[in-house]
């Protein structure tokens, strides 16, 4: 009966029962045993699974400019029953008075490469290189973006836990349900996204992020927070999601702290905090405006590891509306649920931002970076 529920809220959209914090077998749980498992090419293989899911590759680019964009290929079945892929381009306006560069597209005539490694469609292809450690997307899909970006890993790439993957059903040998993420947190890019008034260099640092949600969305999730930091030293990301009350409100939090060559922390649990915030009169959804993040547990070599990082947020660099922006993708999938109006709102503050290192009895670290943060409501 359980499964009948289930299934029936796939595909007709419909609201879950209240299965209870037990229905979600947490990767948080995996991480007390396995902190992380370094990345291999067989993490990046894409799932392409044949039931309701959304499967996303999302790059994010940092120049040595200041400019800043996010890459993302996603991949979306309806209940089996019909499949979709959209290729989406953002740029970022440093300019409030500017719009940002937004570009989603549907891809025709998708393939996967026989390994499931590298993606193409028309006008656009994601391909992963023999070695495993860089990608290439090139898009001519949309006139207002054309895109021709490597990125390439210079530190570890990890999953939490054995395999990253939180599974949900009242069944634990015979889930409904995934959540799966996979991290690059620090990369080289090169190459270049070409506007209509511009072609801009995009050398300088990338987060690459692999993420399976193979169920509703609004059925795995009702909020999300995204924290991507990157200085000169540390790249530091943090992924955490809070399933429905179907699912006991359960909060899932995974994220690592990386440099050059090395994992210095990567698992579970970590905690990120909106420490003020304001009621957005659109939608009274409370935007955050300052936030704590930190990243606890310890290092491979078992010393006791905490980063913190903690500021305001500034300005919001944009406010999405999930529903209006790409309406056939996601209302396909979100149905008629009553209350299920999902808001992303992004920033990354004008200001530099430290991140405090404390690694065992070693002496503190401070260093400045760059945040983007992506704060998401939903339900």
């Amino acid at each position: 009966m359980n499964w009948f529920k289930q299934t029936l809220a796939n595909v007709a959209g419909t609201q879950e029962p209240i299965y209870g914090p037990t229905a979600i077998q947490s990767v948080v749980e995996q991480a007390k045993t396995i902190p992380y498992t370094e990345m291999t090419k067989d993490h990046l293989r894409w799932s392409a699974m044949q039931s309701t899911s959304v499967e996303t590759q999302t790059f994010y680019l940092f120049s040595d400019n200041g400019d800043m964009a996010s890459l993302q290929l996603i991949y979306n079945n309806v209940a089996g029953l019909h499949t979709t892929c959209q290729f989406n381009c953002k740029v970022f306006s440093a300019d409030p008075a500017k719009p940002h560069v937004w570009a989603s597209d549907p891809v025709q005539n998708h393939i996967f490469d026989e390994d499931m490694l590298s993606f193409g469609g028309d006008n656009v292809a994601v391909t992963l290189n023999e070695e495993g450690n860089a990608y290439t997307i090139k898009s001519a899909i949309n006139e207002d973006s054309l895109v021709n970006i490597t990125l390439t890993r210079i530190a570890p790439g990890f999953v939490a836990g054995k395999d990253g993957t939180s599974t949900f059903g009242t069944d634990p040998m015979n889930p409904w349900g995934s959540m799966r993420h996979a991290f690059w947190p620090r990369c080289k890019v090169e190459g270049s996204i070409i506007t209509r008034e511009r072609e801009i260099d995009f050398a300088g640092n990338g987060f690459f992020v692999h993420a399976l949600q193979g169920m509703k969305p609004h059925h795995l999730a009702s909020r999300w927070n995204f924290v991507d930091f990157q200085s000169p030293t540390f790249s530091a990301g943090m992924m955490e999601y809070t399933t429905p009350p179907s699912y006991g409100s359960t909060v899932v939090n995974v994220g690592g702290v990386v440099k050059d060559g090395e994992i210095i922390y990567a698992g579970a649990p970590n905690t990120v905090t909106h420490t003020d915030s304001t009621q957005d009169s659109e939608n009274d959804w409370p935007e955050p405006t300052a936030l704590k993040v930190v990243w606890s547990g310890k290092t491979a070599d078992g010393k006791p590891f905490e980063a913190t990082l903690e500021g305001s947020l500034g300005p919001r660099l944009d406010r999405i509306d999930v529903l209006a922006e790409v309406p056939g993708l996601i209302k396909s999938l979100v149905g008629s649920v009553a209350g299920t109006r999902p808001y992303v709102y992004q920033f990354c503050p004008p200001h530099k931002l430290p991140i405090k290192i404390k690694i065992g009895d070693e002496d503190e670290i401070t260093e400045e970076g760059t945040l983007l943060m992506e704060a998401t409501f939903i339900s």
